[in-house]
This record gives structure tokens, C-alpha cells and sequence, in this order.
């Protein structure tokens, strides 16, 4: 995927601060809603946003050090997209019927005690997401710059790509959370 800098970082915006309005809208609802699960199986919306609180802690920390580190302060006008990059921010996009995927262990929340502090904890990293883009939008190339992923790291991928897996995985997961709801988005 080839795509200047500019439109795909203005996408990113666009698409949290969705998610952010998304967020907000649930804030209304019981906390009994918020807790219930569609089966034994299946996560809770509150489950679903703390799931996105444990990829946050470990991305937003990462994306901001090397973003900091400004090895490579000239952002470049056109965004080329990695193989694996690509695949793995593809493989998050939110379709008609989302195709399950494990977790990995320390991701899990099911049977999390939750409650209104998730949802306000998310929405302080959805703002620093913003916050994150902005300054990338300065201070960075999305081509060179590189971040660690959180399976492993030793495997390094863009930081556009990076940035396209965490927001599209926040996308594919409050499609999750509204459905538990009971929800349409």
C-alpha cells in the first residue's frame, strides 16, 4: 500500500476520533449492560475496551519513545507500506462478520472485575493516540522510524503500520463492544 503521508495520518484522526465518540456513547449506558456477555464465551463491551487498555499500554509507550527519539525527524510524503505491516493491520479491520482470533494470555480480560474507569482510562489513550499522531505528523517518517510489536521484540514494523494495526485493532474491537451491548454501530 502506497499513500501520501498526509491522507493516511488525517484517516487515522478521523478514525479516533471516532472511536472516541464511540466510547462516549457507551459512558451512557447501565453498567449491567456494559458487564454482560453475549455467551459464557464471548467478552463483555467492558472486557473488549479493557483488552484495548492492556495493547494500550504496551503501544502508546512504544509509538511515543521512538517517535521521541526523532532518529528520522523529516516525515516523508508518501507512506509505503511493509508486507507484514500491512498483513497484520489488514488481518484488524473490522468486517461484516469478524473472524474470531485468539489472544494471547496477558491480553485477555474475561473475568476482569470492571467498571466506568475502563472506559475513562481508554479514552485517555484514544486522546493520546491523537496526541501521538500529531507529533508524528512533525517529528517523524512513518516509513523509517520503527517500533517494536507485542509478541515479540525483535520483529520491528513501521511506524505507519504501527499505527494503522493499533487504531484498526480499537476499530474491530468496539464493533465487538457494541454488539455485546446490544448495539449497532
Amino acid at each position: 500500500m502506497n499513500i501520501a503521508t498526509e491522507k493516511l495520518l488525517d484517516d487515522l484522526v478521523l478514525r479516533t476520533e471516532e472511536i472516541i465518540g464511540q466510547a462516549e456513547r457507551l459512558k451512557e449506558l447501565p453498567m449491567t449492560t456494559l458487564n454482560q456477555r453475549p455467551h459464557a464465551q464471548a467478552w463483555s463491551a467492558l472486557e473488549c475496551l479493557e483488552h484495548l487498555n492492556l495493547y494500550g499500554d504496551f503501544y502508546l509507550p512504544e509509538i511515543g519513545k521512538r517517535i521521541s527519539e526523532r532518529r528520522y525527524p523529516r516525515p516523508a510524503s508518501i507512506f509505503r507500506s511493509g508486507w507484514l505491516g500491512n498483513y497484520f493491520a489488514n488481518s484488524m479491520l473490522p468486517k461484516e462478520k469478524l473472524n474470531k482470533m485468539k489472544t494471547f494470555k496477558d491480553k485477555d480480560p474475561i473475568g476482569s472485575s470492571l467498571d466506568s474507569g475502563t472506559i475513562e482510562r481508554f479514552l485517555q489513550q484514544q486522546r493520546q493516540m491523537l496526541r501521538l499522531l500529531m507529533e508524528a505528523r512533525q517529528h517523524a517518517d512513518l516509513n523509517r522510524t520503527r517500533t517494536a510489536i507485542s509478541i515479540s521484540r525483535l520483529i520491528r514494523l513501521k511506524l505507519g503500520d504501527t499505527f494503522r494495526f493499533v487504531i484498526y485493532h480499537n476499530q474491530r474491537h468496539m464493533v465487538q463492544a457494541y454488539r455485546a451491548a446490544g448495539l449497532a454501530l
